[in-house]
């Protein structure tokens, strides 16, 4: 059984729910997120709270009980306050800028990467070395660090990469002589 689906999901002011057949939508502030339900969960909007249940007793409803209501409380915590994660880049004259619509990251190859901000999403660089995604959906928002990531991960002997901030390197001792 369930133990994060039993709890209901608060509304924080200036965020409105609505369902439509099995398609429940959230509007806020930064703007609207959908979600589109399992068949074996419903949803109710009672008030301020929004609860989701599963409809049969199967083992796939129950799994999936939880999990809507994670999303779901991600969606509102998306519209109203939004999601970030930040980039560090760790390397000799690697760096990183936004120009127009594309992030164009310098990452030691023969060639700068270019990387197209996908809609909804918003990358700033306040230092070179730093790149900031921000966006509602959680999901979205670790994709998009995830694609930049995976452009040059960090390495275990210098630590030369991109990374999250705050992620831990496990470093490698190099050659001895």
């Amino acid at each position: 059984m369930s133990r994060v689906g039993k709890y209901p999901v608060e509304l924080p002011a200036g965020v409105t729910m609505a369902l439509a057949g099995n398609v429940l939508s959230a509007k806020g502030k930064l703007g609207e997120l959908k979600l589109t339900l399992a068949d074996s969960i419903e949803a109710k909007i009672e008030g301020s709270k929004v609860s989701v249940a599963p409809r049969t007793k199967e083992a796939q409803a129950r799994m999936m009980w939880g999990t809507t209501r994670a999303n779901i409380a991600n969606m509102v915590k998306g519209v109203s306050v939004g999601y970030a994660k930040t980039l560090e880049i760790t390397g000799t004259g690697f760096r990183a800028a936004v120009q127009g619509k594309n992030l164009v990251v310098n990452l030691g190859f023969s060639h700068d990467v270019v990387y197209p901000i996908p809609s909804g999403i918003k990358i700033s660089c306040e230092k070179p070395t730093l790149i900031k995604v921000e966006g509602m959906d959680k999901r979205e928002v670790g994709q998009v660090c995830a694609e930049i990531r995976a452009y040059r991960p960090p390495e275990p002997y210098k630590g030369k990469g991109v990374k999250f901030e705050g992620e831990a390197i496990r470093r490698k001792e190099g050659k001895k002589k």
